[in-house]
């Protein structure tokens, strides 16, 4: 028997933002006319696959209820992911276009949300992982 309870619903957020994401301007550059271009998760096509991946990860980890160890150890991996794409990200930004700004309210946000969410429902799997170790204890 698995608790499965809050994990699944911040699992499908997780994945909603990693989608939205990936179709958000996470960075504006300014030509020299003075034009303002955004900068798309698809104009890297590698942050892109990389982004697609963990919605991925993040998607198939909800229908690993059935084995608790298998599902905490692939949260922690795709947090990691997560944590990869925002320093990429970043990277891409400040190396890649040095005249770009991050936009803090828009891609950035979702990212870090997304981490949040992903650790949040790590943490209500090790609650859970405790509670059925506790049960075992008394049968």
């Amino acid at each position: 028997m698995q608790i499965q309870r809050i994990q699944t619903l911040l699992l499908l957020i997780a994945v909603a933002l990693m989608c939205v994401f990936c179709l958000t301007p996470y960075a504006q550059t300014t030509a020299a006319d003075g034009t303002v271009t955004d900068v798309f998760v698809k104009d890297t096509p590698v942050l892109l696959i990389v982004n697609a991946c963990i919605a991925v990860l993040l998607f198939l980890n909800i229908f690993l209820y059935k084995d608790l160890k298998r599902q905490m150890s692939l949260t922690i991996v795709s947090a990691l992911l997560l944590a990869g794409s925002a320093v990429a990200c970043g990277f891409v930004v400040t190396v890649g276009l040095p005249d770009a700004r991050l936009i803090w309210t828009g891609g950035v946000l979702l990212l870090v949300v997304t981490l949040i969410l992903a650790l949040c429902a790590y943490r209500c799997m090790r609650s859970d992982k405790r509670k059925l170790s506790s049960y075992d204890r008394l049968r």
